[in-house]
């Protein structure tokens, strides 16, 4: 079956895991470079496209030295931005607040933070710009979901039903038209 292949690939274990940190630059594990790498070892893949962030970046740098392939950075593919929630845990924060974002994230979004639908937008266009080629981009659990439900339909409940832990590798294949389509072709965990 044709179509262009996306494989989506979670960055790294961070140093301080359990925190909000969309736009927060935090560093990630050697453990967690290693465990990214592993996971794409036998994956096929022309291109490479990622997160400006650092825990991206770095996963990313290393997957192309090891294949001698550029690394594209693409600040569409970043985190969602989760604004006065950023490097605090879900225990710091009042549930009267989070509950409703994860029930309706564009109705409430974290305080100064981004819309779902702001999210959803910017990987929509990254999306967009991607040619033909088998393209893996490093990036985060938020564009991962933003992908599923642009190009599979799902909607915003549905996307929380995936485990995409650090190191997640989901692949697509991406039918054009008018919108584009997705099926799910790989998921590992």
């Amino acid at each position: 079956m044709s179509g262009q292949i996306l494989h989506l690939l979670r960055h790294a274990a961070v140093e301080r895991p359990g925190l909000y940190l969309g736009r927060t630059d935090e560093p990630c594990t050697e453990g967690g470079r290693a465990a990214c790498l592993a996971r794409v070892a036998d994956c096929e893949f022309e291109r490479i496209v990622s997160s400006p962030l650092v825990r991206a970046s770095e996963v990313a740098n290393g997957i192309a030295a090891a294949r001698a392939l550029a690394v594209e950075e693409d600040a569409a593919w970043m985190e969602l931005d989760f604004g006065a929630w950023e490097g605090r845990t879900a225990a710091d924060i009042d549930e009267a607040n989070l509950r409703p974002f994860y029930d309706d994230p564009d109705a409430h979004p974290p305080p100064g933070g981004e819309r779902w639908t702001a999210l959803a937008r910017r990987v929509a266009g990254a999306i967009a710009r991607l040619d033909a080629r088998a393209t893996l981009v490093v990036t985060h659990s938020g564009p991962m979901r933003a992908a599923l439900a642009g190009l599979c339909g799902f909607d915003r409940r549905q996307v929380w039903a995936f485990d995409l832990p650090y190191a997640a590798l989901l692949s697509l294949r991406i039918h054009p038209g008018a919108p584009a389509i997705a099926q799910i072709v790989g998921l590992r965990t």
